[in-house]
């Protein structure tokens, strides 16, 4: 025995409106937390290859380091340097320094 009832087509269209409208608002708010957690990553992307550029920048300024350490320690590698610096001359040496002479660019 079935029943018919004039209500039930209403309902039942009220109820698929429903479920469509919360599938839909399930779905926008997994979208805009994807979103958002995509755009915290790319961030961190970006600031990884910082890092990773400075990390490099400071091993190369490191090895300069240490090569320059090396070559201070010896005195005949700190020699050159001393003159350089302090306009220091040694026994058969001469400088010279020359003013207002611009630079020959190559």
């Amino acid at each position: 025995m079935k029943r018919t009832m004039r209500g039930r087509p209403r309902l039942r269209l009220v109820s698929r409106l429903g479920v469509v409208l919360i599938t839909l608002t399930v779905f926008g708010l997994v979208g805009i937390q994807f979103a958002h957690i995509a755009g915290r990553n790319l961030a961190m992307v970006r600031e990884l290859h910082g890092v990773q550029a400075d990390v490099k920048t400071l091993r190369e300024r490191k090895r300069w380091q240490e090569r320059a350490i090396l070559r201070l320690s010896d005195p005949a590698g700190s020699i050159p340097e001393i003159h350089e610096r302090l306009h220091l001359v040694g026994a058969h040496e001469t400088l010279i320094l020359l003013r207002g002479v611009k630079a020959a660019t190559p």
